[in-house]
């Protein structure tokens, strides 16, 4: 017993250690930087510290020799690392066992095996849909961002952690599984059956409206972001009669910071895109544009709405910011954390931890707050998909009172919408940013004939 309390001892000033000393960044969800310039110096372990770990050792023996069953040191140790870092309050911030750190970057690399959800465990237990991923059986099915997962086959969610969770969601291609989801506004939980799939995250799709116009989406920042959205703007720039584009990142909710800065950059000539600050502001970074706008400075419009999040808001705010593009939707989400996924040693996993928050170019600070579209367009709910009608499953928590929350001056509440019409002419936000670039385009026309006919 008493070398297990040594090492659990040691297994905590390590961890300590790593998380002041380790710099090197493989992965980030949600942003990367440059951790070195992030991170602080490492801290000299207090006595009071030591004191809490010789504390620790103690509740652990009385635990391994009194406890009526056997118990196992290692997972007992990694309830406690995972309780630490709960107690920050901060659903952002969280230890990843090794096996989640490879899932993670599986994610990250855009390609894994499961439902193509996107999911994250609130304080109270509760495993929330953030997202379901474009074409995937997710999408397929129904399932709707703030859908809560209180059952996967027989096994309850309340008391699992995330990686139990979406382990068990996870399995062969094209094996059945049911989840049961509870769904704000009705009255009961209900099954929902799908079966599993390679999920390939295509993360930008694009198309020309009428040979003049182009629409691009971006579903995620993930490793594929910016070449695909090269790939996308070479095919655009083919057309000889553009008029400008169109950049959907609603329901987007992050992902990889530098892809959110290259993205912005695509559209940029100068300026800066993005200021991160941590703990100690004299460190900040900050990420300027470069030379070359490949739109050549032809109208830009943003689709936002509340599920565009983090990188997301990163890429809205900075040209909404340099009057770059017309901001049109719903507001954001509100998230400008920046969390690093430091390692902990080789087979140790890592933690991911909150590090720094984001500033637009104006310096705002937007979180929990939001971007404020320079257009507010609000869906219309069909009658059949709102919150209450109690005839089928179908109810979309996305209607204008869904997740309202109030600012911090407790003045005014902002309404969160994430419902997206998938019949494009019933797209609201969509037709407004049609309609504007359209408009910009004759204008500019009628502009460029009257400076023609006065130089003749």
């Amino acid at each position: 017993m008493r070398k297990i309390l040594l090492a659990a001892m040691w297994l905590l000033i390590a961890f300590n250690s790593y998380v002041g000393v380790q710099y090197l960044v493989s992965h980030s969800y949600d942003s990367t930087g440059n951790a070195a310039e992030v991170g602080n110096k490492p801290k000299q372990v207090s006595d009071k510290t030591y004191r809490y770990l010789r504390l620790f050792g103690d509740v652990l023996s009385v635990i391994q020799d009194n406890y009526v069953k056997d118990t196992d040191e290692s997972e007992l140790i990694k309830a406690a690392i995972h309780g630490m870092v709960s107690t920050l309050g901060d659903p952002f911030s969280i230890y990843l066992s090794e096996d989640s750190k490879k899932e993670m970057n599986k994610n990250i690399r855009g390609e894994f095996g499961g439902l193509g959800i996107q999911v994250q465990m609130e304080e109270n237990g509760r495993l929330k849909i953030v997202n379901p991923l474009d074409d995937t059986p997710a999408f397929k099915a129904g399932l709707q961002p703030g859908d809560t997962i209180v059952k996967i086959e027989n096994s309850i969610v309340q008391g699992m952690t995330l990686e139990e969770a979406v382990r068990r969601m996870r399995g062969p291609i094209g094996s059945p599984i049911t989840i049961t989801v509870v769904r704000k506004g009705m009255e009961e939980p209900f099954e929902v059956r799908l079966i599993r799939a390679l999920i390939k995250i295509q993360s930008v799709k694009w198309h020309v409206e009428e040979e003049d116009i182009a629409y691009i989406r971006i579903t995620h920042f993930n490793d594929h972001t910016y070449n695909g959205l090269l790939d996308a703007i070479n095919g655009i720039t083919k057309s000889t009669d553009l008029k400008g584009a169109i950049l959907d990142i609603r329901n987007n909710p992050g992902g990889l910071l530098d892809q959110a800065i290259k993205i912005v950059d695509t559209f940029l000539e100068k300026g800066e895109i993005v200021s991160v600050r941590g703990r100690d502001w004299k460190k900040a970074q900050r990420h300027n544009a470069r030379p070359r706008d490949r739109l050549d400075g032809k109208p830009l419009v943003v689709l936002i709405n509340g599920g565009s999040a983090s990188a997301s808001e990163i890429v809205a705010g900075a040209l909404q910011d340099h009057s770059r593009a017309t901001v049109v939707g719903s507001p954001s989400f509100g998230k400008a954390s920046i969390q690093t996924i430091q390692e902990l040693g080789e087979g140790n996993g890592a933690v991911k931890l909150t590090t720094a928050h984001y500033y637009t170019p104006s310096g705002s600070l937007i979180h929990k707050k939001g971007i404020q579209p320079d257009i507010e367009i609000l869906q219309e709910i069909p009658e059949e998909l709102r919150i209450g009608n109690k005839q089928n499953n179908k109810a979309d928590p996305s209607c204008a009172t869904f997740d309202a929350k109030t600012n911090d001056d407790g003045k005014k509440k902002r309404i969160l919408q994430l419902y997206i019409p998938r019949d494009a002419k019933k797209d609201k936000a969509l037709n407004t940013a049609y309609k504007l670039i359209r408009d910009i385009a004759i204008k500019e026309g009628l502009t460029s004939k009257s400076k023609t006919s006065r130089l003749h």
